[in-house]
């Protein structure tokens, strides 16, 4: 059966970047289960795998730009560190949710933590890098009416309600 739109899809993967550094892999006792045509994966990797089968091995490389997007240096910005209450721990890697001027909010990472000041950044961690992913479809399916309406896969490699 072929990966198309509404099928749902069950996959190995490993992600590696440009200097081959393993990001990502799937256990092998459980692959990634997707709902095609949903925006449950990035897109780059979902128009990569477009027409495959079960079986398929194939390589994907995806641009930044169709991944987690470019890097924007107007998303990392440095605060004082009073910003945080007195007390708490903030160290490299943390994540928190901050407000944004219209009322939202964001995640940010923390990057960088000096006495006074602490560096956040909003930009996902792989934003501004191509990816470059080893993929074997294991089997695809057409979706249950219940995924549809969900949006996502059930079951086995997928959303387990």
């Amino acid at each position: 059966m072929e990966i198309k739109a509404d099928r749902v899809v069950r996959m190995d993967y490993e992600l590696k970047d440009d200097e081959g550094t393993l990001l990502d892999k799937s256990p092998e006792d459980a692959p990634l289960a997707y709902l095609h045509g949903h925006k449950n994966i990035i897109p780059g990797l979902e128009q990569g795998l477009e027409g495959e089968s079960a079986g398929t091995e194939k390589d994907v490389t995806v641009v930044a730009a169709d991944a987690y997007g470019e890097y924007k240096p107007e998303l990392r910005q440095e605060i004082d560190r009073s910003m945080f209450p007195e007390g708490t721990p903030v160290d490299v890697g943390m994540r928190f949710r901050a407000g944004t001027p219209d009322g939202g909010q964001v995640v940010v990472r923390v990057t960088d933590v000096a006495d006074d000041k602490v560096t956040v950044d909003a930009n996902h961690e792989l934003a501004g890098r191509n990816l470059n992913f080893k993929v074997k479809v294991r089997d695809v399916r057409e979706a249950t009416k219940e995924e549809l309406e969900h949006g996502h896969a059930h079951g086995d490699g997928g959303v387990q309600h």
